[in-house]
């Protein structure tokens, strides 16, 4: 493991300190925004600094939001909280993405209003998880990726790194599929096909993305937009169905599943899956680092956490919302209904689709696509058509949110210094080639099938960000004053083990339902190697959080730790 940002100088060198970051002063870039001070005291022997990373050019920080001043030292300004207001919204659209539409329409489906609540309790605990990420970014002027650069040695940074992009491009490509889908959804399965959408979204991804050219608040009006396209699109399909509203309330804060089995039981652990999502707490470390605030002002830190947390509250309620209206549409319209009762109704609406659906007696089982359809056939070609819109949005807004935690990704890991459009061009190729291979020798219902494998991906990536985020916030000698606290560092463990075990149980369910000894043999091996990192990181997690006896160089005579110079902010 490598460097931590210093320890804060003592008396006695203090005057050294001074003379030296002086003499570089001269010679480096002075930025507006630099790290705080820490903390005298020593950082565990595990952790070393690393002196030779220097500031890299990252995508979204061409300029920085200011923020006003106002006298007002308690309660809330709404001025202030406009200026801060834009990385949680955008942060809030990877709770808004295909995945988890999907993982929506399949929990009303599957069973009805009865697990509202655990879509509740998911939100929370990434609300909570978000905090540590985005205190992380203020705190130290770097986001997660940039940390773990500067944390790690080489081989665990580039394993690292190779886990949090195999998350990535499991999420871009569930992205690509739910905008490829939309777009054949709305033209009717003729006119565009499904390889078509992937080569749009791939097209619109890029013009999109050079958003942020005409300024960063204009690019967070046009995230804010979609958003709000999410809410009526999906909100008017809650109208359309009125769902039972003593029901909802039940399912929402009334934590049980009676009568619930096997399937409500994966699905639940399925909605946990598809809320946490490992690139987004990469993604909102980055993004909090778009406002001016002076990191040696300690009032000023502590406004900032205070106002990320409220807007990243505000965000996540709105996803929130949205998601419950999908649930709720589905839990009311097609909660025990069989492939038959869809069938007949489809055919007798007239609609081009009804060969989905088999005639058995067997529950309907849904996805994106299917779940327009039966949209369609139960309240019309407008609810079809205005699903589609939705989930457009969703996959199209989640798509850029997922290049840029990309490009986050790449620039803190690997310290790249490329043109934005040779990283948008890399990350872009990564995600969509594989999809649009899918794509282009399969049909609608392969594309669409591959979610549960991909949403699997993403569970198996999860430690190596919470794990992460954990273990950085714990430490005094990088987070100051602003450390997580006894309380937050058990309820984090706790919080992490349990979201942690909640997605391995959903992979191994994945895993046996394939029923292949080979595979067996396989994920085997592949489970000591995963095993084996995970708890390396569990190690060096335990270390920040306080447990010494594990630090194998604590019980030296002498202390290892060395005073270095401060390193500047990773600039824009």
């Amino acid at each position: 493991i490598s460097s931590l940002p210093p320890s804060f100088p003592t008396d006695q060198e203090a005057d050294l300190c001074h003379i030296s970051a002086g003499d570089a002063a001269e010679d480096k870039h002075v930025i507006q925004t630099t790290h705080t001070q820490t903390y005298a005291g020593s950082t565990p022997s595990v952790f070393l600094q690393k002196q030779d990373v220097d500031p890299v050019s990252s995508t979204y920080f061409d300029q920085r939001v200011p923020v006003p001043e106002d006298g007002a030292e308690t309660g809330i300004s709404l001025r202030k909280l406009w200026a801060f207001t834009g990385p949680g919204f955008l942060m809030s659209i990877a709770y808004l993405d295909p995945g988890n539409i999907e993982s929506d329409l399949q929990s009303g489906a599957k069973a009805g209003f009865k697990l509202l609540w655990v879509l509740l309790a998911a939100t929370v605990i990434g609300l909570l998880l978000q905090r540590l990420a985005a205190r992380l970014g203020v705190v130290t002027g770097m986001h997660l990726a940039e940390v773990c650069n500067r944390q790690y040695r080489t081989v665990p940074r580039i394993i690292l790194w190779l886990m949090v992009e195999l998350a990535i491009i499991g999420s871009d490509m569930q992205e690509v599929i739910g905008c490829a889908i939309a777009f054949n959804l709305l033209s009717s399965g003729r006119w565009i096909p499904p390889w078509g959408g992937v080569l749009i979204t791939i097209i619109d991804t890029f013009v999109f993305l050079f958003l942020d050219k005409y300024g960063l608040r204009k690019l967070e009006a046009f995230f804010g937009l979609l958003i709000t396209i999410m809410a009526i699109t999906f909100g008017y399909e809650y109208v359309v169905v009125s769902p039972d509203q003593g029901q909802l309330l039940m399912g929402m804060f009334v934590p049980s599943c009676q009568g619930c089995g096997p399937v409500q039981l994966s699905q639940a652990v399925g909605i946990v899956g598809a809320v946490i999502m490992p690139h987004n707490i990469y993604l909102h470390s980055a993004l909090v680092k778009s406002r001016e605030v002076d990191r040696t002002n300690r009032k000023e830190v502590k406004e900032a956490n205070k106002y990320f947390f409220i807007e990243s509250t505000i965000a996540l309620f709105v996803s929130f919302l949205i998601n419950v209206f999908v649930v709720a549409v589905f839990a009311e319209g097609f909660y025990k209904r069989t492939n038959v009762e869809v069938y007949n109704v489809c055919n007798q609406s007239g609609s081009p689709h009804s060969h989905l659906f088999p005639l058995d007696n067997e529950t309907l089982e849904v996805d994106i696509y299917k779940g327009g359809v039966v949209l369609g056939c139960f309240f019309g070609p407008a609810a079809l058509y205005i699903w589609a819109v939705g989930i457009l949005a969703a996959g199209q807004s989640s798509t850029m949110t997922g290049t840029y935690s990309g490009q986050f990704v790449m620039e803190g890991f690997l310290n790249l210094r490329w043109s934005r459009f040779s990283r948008v061009v890399l990350t872009r190729s990564i995600a969509i080639t594989p999809t649009l291979l899918v794509a282009v020798f399969q049909d609608v219902q392969h594309l669409t099938g591959m979610n549960d494998f991909l949403n699997v991906l993403q569970s198996m990536q999860l430690p190596f960000a919470l794990i992460p985020i954990l273990t950085f916030t714990s430490l005094p000698s990088l987070m100051n004053e602003f450390a997580n606290g006894l309380v937050f560092k058990i309820g984090g463990s706790l919080v992490v083990l349990t979201v942690c075990a909640i997605n391995m149980y959903f992979v191994v369910t994945y895993v046996m339902v394939l029923n292949s000894v080979w595979f067996y043999v396989l994920a085997a091996f592949l489970s000591i190697a995963y095993l084996t990192f995970v708890g390396y990181l569990v190690w060096l997690c335990l270390i920040a959080l306080g447990v010494s006896c594990l630090d194998p160089t604590s019980r030296r005579g002498n202390d290892t730790t060395i005073l270095i110079e401060q390193q500047p902010e990773f600039d824009s």
